[in-house]
């Protein structure tokens, strides 16, 4: 496939992206067209790894942005892994510059338990 130009970028967690490879899948099978190989694999991709619905885990990322310590990237990381330990959240920010407080996390822990 060769993509002439971005129009568009924008972060999605993996049930968003189940969504909307479901209605692409759709839109194909309504038009009789094949589904490609890396069509058939990325939907059992997102099957596979999808925990929450689509309108959740968006509202999670939104409760997670309020947060002070927190970027788009991590929000979504943390939407579609669903960490259920501190050391979990610890591990998702590893990369980063700066730790977080005990107080940090029990925020991140008490978002993802109440959308789990």
């Amino acid at each position: 496939m060769i993509v002439k130009r971005i129009i568009h970028e924008e972060l999605l967690t993996f049930p968003e992206i189940r969504d909307t490879l479901n209605r692409v899948k759709k839109d194909r099978e309504k038009e009789e067209k094949e589904l490609g190989y890396e069509l058939r694999k990325a939907i059992a991709h997102a099957e596979m790894f999808s925990r929450l619905d689509a309108v959740k885990s968006r509202e999670l990322v939104n409760e997670l942005m309020k947060l002070e310590k927190m970027r788009p990237e991590i929000a979504i990381r943390i939407a579609d892994i669903l960490p259920l330990s501190y050391d979990e959240i610890r591990s998702i920010y590893a990369k980063e510059r700066y730790t977080l407080t005990e107080n940090d996390l029990r925020q991140i822990l008490e978002l993802v338990l109440r959308y789990a």
